[in-house]
């Protein structure tokens, strides 16, 4: 089988509460928005899903988060397409 995003920067949920798991994943993306890496992927499992609603949950209130969606071979990853950071001359037009 082809791995799609083998080269990508991953984080595993797998047996981690809800809690810590809001915590990884916003550390994730600021860690992986600091390293101007533009997507990730996220691994929660399928289960009883609460891992899956609280990544969703967590990313939609991210403001470094441009976009995410379930993978479509694996509905157990969500990929995250993180917020370019902008150009120096783009913060003062901003300012």
């Amino acid at each position: 089988m082809i791995q799609l995003y083998s080269n990508l920067p991953t984080l595993d949920l797998h047996g981690v509460d809800r809690d810590y798991a809001r915590i990884l994943i916003n550390d994730f993306i600021s860690d992986n928005y600091k390293a101007k890496n533009l997507k990730v992927v996220i691994i929660h499992g399928n289960g009883t899903g609460i891992i899956k609603k609280t990544t969703q949950s967590t990313l939609k209130v991210n403001k470094l988060v441009e976009e995410f969606h379930i993978d479509n071979f694996n509905d157990g990853m969500t990929i995250v397409c993180i917020r370019k950071k902008p150009w120096l001359f783009e913060v003062f037009l901003l300012l």
